[in-house]
């Protein structure tokens, strides 16, 4: 269904419903509609993208069916740098490539994870998650479909990863991770491959359990009993992998306990072992949701407790699988001859990491523009992330070695090189969740920076144009340094792939030809079809699922991570880096 179809085929007041949800605010649904033909009509292709057509709740009840609506309209943004007029004319292409965010490639069997604490932390079990590789690779299909960047037309150069690939950091997720983004038969399915052995199918009224008639809380609310849903889920499928080379950051879920816990290695037994629990008393469970608040370590022990000594403990096939990785195993899992892909060779890590452990770098994302990958965890324990000082000076060396020109500390000029390049920094954090500054147990007596310590040395680095990240699951696009054009940069932050709305997003640079640059920001979905069927479990249905699903996620919040018109489909103006 196109838009002119959507908006012919309803009525004005359910069309309007349909448009406010992307956050951008228009008088009519007809003045919407002249905002997308400007759209398209500045774009080289708009098909396959937000700007095209979005997901879009329908329905009476409270379970909402998604069905295509009309598209998000381009917002040009001068809060940085004038737009010029013409400069559609004068544009140049620099680069083109894609963000995915916090896939959290996920082992719902897992005797390691705290389903019971979903009502004080939503991320702790999502209905739609034993779908999950199966929507990451829809978006993966959604990438290879696509020609390029609808406004330069440029092929993509590369996708980022920026971190939280896996869930729980364990070899079986690594596995799907590099499964889904380089290709190859899988299944997101440990323990024993003919049964599932996770909470959907507990009987706990605290969960979905999808093939079970009696009516949980989820069915409640609308939730549909699917025959078949949990071996169809568990069946392995073939994942077709991208097309085009891939790029991983590390984030919070990659290094830590379910992302959060310090991993001490004194929990393996756990994850791999035979007992899983299923639920706990209010009591238990406020004093864990306490301990993973405050003491990291603390919660750890509780959990241990309680799978020795609670009531809702399921014995499960126990599977090696499951344990933790390290960083360095990380690592060198990518440089894996097998799992190069489309490249490059170690998807940014190399040997010389595996021994150090330290993983960040700097590559190449075209001629002009330079990448720089950081390493913003934090192993001591909690969510946020922070920069150790030797990361820091690293970044500053990268930052000296490919710009024309910087400020010191006390703001006078410097003169650069040779080497004049736009740059973009990657990470899993954001500028305001880098306030983590425990000593790091990688270097205890290292000093930790915060994000507005790396906020303050980009800004004297004009080169810097933008600070590309995930980690808060949310769409938003964050401008910094208003004052000085010229040290000004964007910080665009991208939704993740678990929780709706399941977002990547295509990246562009042009240069307009009148010292000014555009940064080009495009959400897209997923090649799943946004209807669904409930009597059908074949792959395409089950990626439909996953999207529809989270959607409906009782403890979700669309709303917030949806993000406003402003932090969607963007133009982003900045003032061109000059020598």
């Amino acid at each position: 269904m196109n838009r002119r179809t959507f908006l012919t085929g309803t009525s004005v007041a359910a069309a309007w419903t349909a448009l406010s949800l992307g956050g951008a605010q228009f008088a009519s649904a007809a003045e919407r509609e002249r905002a997308l033909a400007t759209t398209a009509a500045r774009a080289v292709k708009v098909t396959g993208t937000t700007l095209d057509q979005v997901a879009t709740p329908s329905g009476t009840g409270a379970y909402k069916r998604l069905t295509a609506g009309p598209g998000w309209p381009l917002m040009v943004r001068g809060d940085l740098a004038a737009p010029g007029g013409g400069r559609d004319d004068r544009r140049t292409g620099l680069a083109s490539f894609v963000q995915f965010s916090d896939l959290h490639l996920v082992d719902t069997e897992s005797p390691f994870r705290f389903e019971y604490l979903a009502r004080w932390n939503g991320s702790a079990y999502r209905p739609q998650e034993t779908l999950n590789a199966r929507g990451v690779s829809a978006l993966v299909e959604r990438v290879n479909a696509l020609d390029g960047g609808p406004y330069t037309g440029m092929p993509f150069s590369m996708v980022m990863a920026t971190g939280d690939n896996t869930d729980n950091h364990e070899h079986a997720e690594l596995d799907w991770y590099l499964t889904v983004m380089g290709g190859g038969r899988m299944a997101q399915s440990t323990g024993d491959p003919n049964r599932y052995e996770g909470v959907q199918n507990s009987g706990n009224a605290a969960y979905w359990n999808p093939e079970l008639a009696y009516s949980d809380g989820y069915k409640t609310k609308g939730f549909p009993q699917i025959p078949g849903f949990l071996d169809a889920a568990g069946r392995p499928f073939d994942a077709p992998g991208l097309r085009t080379p891939w790029y991983t950051t590390v984030g919070n879920h990659d290094d830590s306990l379910e992302g959060t816990l310090p991993d001490l290695g004194l929990l393996n037994d756990v994850y791999t072992g035979q007992y899983k629990l299923e639920g706990c008393n209010d009591a238990d469970a406020a004093q864990l949701m306490d301990s993973l608040r405050r003491d990291p370590a603390g919660a750890a022990l509780l959990l241990a407790k309680l799978i020795a000594s609670g009531d809702a403990v399921r014995r499960i096939t126990p599977d090696e699988r499951r344990r933790p990785f390290t960083l360095k195993e990380f690592a060198k899992a990518h440089l894996d001859p097998a799992r190069t892909g489309a490249g490059p060779y170690g998807h940014g890590f190399t040997s010389d990491m595996v021994g150090s452990g330290k993983l960040y770098y700097t590559f190449r994302i075209s001629e002009k523009v330079v990448g720089i990958s950081l390493d913003t965890t934090n192993q001591a324990g909690f969510a946020d992330g922070s920069l150790g000082t030797a990361q820091l000076r690293w970044l500053e060396q990268q930052l000296k070695a490919h710009s024309g020109h910087w400020y010191d500390a006390d703001g006078r000029r410097v003169a650069g090189g040779s080497t004049d390049d736009v740059i973009l920094l990657f990470s899993h954090h954001t500028s305001t969740t880098m306030g983590n500054l425990l000593p790091d147990p990688r270097n205890i007596f290292e000093r930790r920076h915060d994000g507005n310590e790396l906020v303050a040395l980009i800004q004297r680095y004009p080169n810097v144009v933008a600070w590309v990240n995930g980690h808060t699951h949310m769409n938003k696009i964050t401008p910094h340094g208003h004052a000085v054009p010229e040290r000004a940069f964007w910080e665009i932050n991208t939704a993740s792939h678990i929780d709706y709305p399941q977002h990547g997003r295509i990246i562009e640079i042009a240069d307009n030809g009148d010292g000014t640059l555009s940064l080009f920001t495009t959400l897209i979905e997923s090649s799943a079809p946004y209807g669904t069927d409930f009597g059908s479990t074949s792959d395409g249905n089950l990626a439909a699922l996953y999207r529809e699903l989270s959607y409906n996620d009782p403890n979700g919040r669309v709303t917030s991570l949806l993000g406003s018109g402003e932090d969607h489909n963007t133009e982003l103006l900045i003032t061109k880096p000059t020598r």
